[in-house]
């Protein structure tokens, strides 16, 4: 998420009452996830184990629950917790603002696209051209579809992701503020929810078809002319690249990379990152012909077993 203009980093600590180590001019930019950071950003950390990958990532200003030598050209913002101040942040900069209507005044909607009754659009939302939108459809604020998008009845494009950080009394949900983004020419068929980016974007590609109830998590991207089939689950911060076919039931954990024109069969679990151009099988999902020879050594165990009884007589 980017800033409406150039902060400085004495006004950043202001907003949260943090102390800072840094000059108080030290220009920042936004507000992003470790893995969508770019130069001006700020990122928290809250755990020694990922103080290295925030302080060595391309995020410029650190916001951090310990005070530690500050690399070159970067800044520090110092809080008991982070987790905390970046929501703070996050409703400064990217407030929930309710809505007095089911399409809101600020939505632009293209040419020839049909919007059926008792869809929701929010705020900052762009529609395309030649899109058909199904009743009930709920688009949150700031999702940007394409050209040519059909969207079908009870589908959820916006939701918050699923991230939260444990405390004492319970569990505080980091807020989102990033967007969906629908590229030209895609289909997602009825009841799919796609989980908005946490401070980046969910992307689905052009081309692609998802059918129904189906799960995106956040900062996910699918690349185009994938095949999505029905009750598949897909974590949070997954990349799966072009003309990938996912049949029904996959789940997918969190942070891997699914190769290009990789096919996974249906019921699979992937736990791991998997190559481009194979089919893959299995919980945890292997290559096919390895997964198969696996199986098939799995029937013969009992007749091995039956063979070992009549040697002992």
């Amino acid at each position: 998420m980017k800033f409406p203009r150039i902060y400085k980093l004495k006004e950043i600590a202001e907003i949260i009452n943090s102390k800072y180590v840094g000059a108080d001019d030290f220009s920042v930019l936004g507000m992003n996830e470790i893995h969508v950071v770019e130069v001006g950003d700020i990122v928290f950390v809250d755990h020694p184990k990922y103080y290295d990958k925030a302080l060595n990532s391309a995020a410029t200003i650190i916001l951090i629950n310990k005070e530690v030598d500050c690399p070159d050209g970067k800044a520090l913002l110092i809080s008991d917790d982070p987790f905390r101040d970046f929501n703070i942040l996050t409703d400064k900069f990217k407030p929930f603002i309710t809505a007095t209507a089911s399409i809101s005044s600020s939505a632009l909607i293209g040419k020839n696209t049909v919007i059926q009754p008792n869809v929701f659009i929010g705020h900052n939302v762009t529609i395309g051209n030649n899109c058909i939108i199904h009743a009930n459809v709920s688009i949150y604020d700031d999702t940007v579809i394409g050209d040519n998008v059909t969207i079908h009845s009870g589908t959820v494009l916006g939701a918050n992701a699923f991230y939260y950080k444990r405390r004492p009394d319970g569990y505080d949900r980091l807020k989102s503020s990033g967007k969906v983004v629908i590229e030209d020419n895609v289909d997602i068929g009825a009841s799919c929810t796609i989980d908005r980016g946490v401070t980046g974007d969910t992307t689905i590609g052009r081309g692609s078809k998802l059918d129904n109830q189906i799960q995106v998590g956040h900062d996910t991207i699918i690349g185009k002319d994938c095949l999505i089939a029905s009750h598949s689950g897909i974590a949070g911060c997954v990349v799966i690249q072009d003309s990938v076919t996912i049949w029904g039931q996959v789940g997918i954990t969190s942070g891997i990379t699914i190769g290009e024109k990789a096919v996974i069969l249906a019921q699979s679990g992937i736990s791991k990152s998997l190559d481009g151009h194979k089919t893959y099988f299995g919980s945890p999902a292997e290559d096919i012909r390895t997964k198969y020879k696996e199986l098939a050594s799995i029937k013969q165990i009992p007749e091995l077993i039956n063979k070992v009884k009549h040697l002992k007589g």
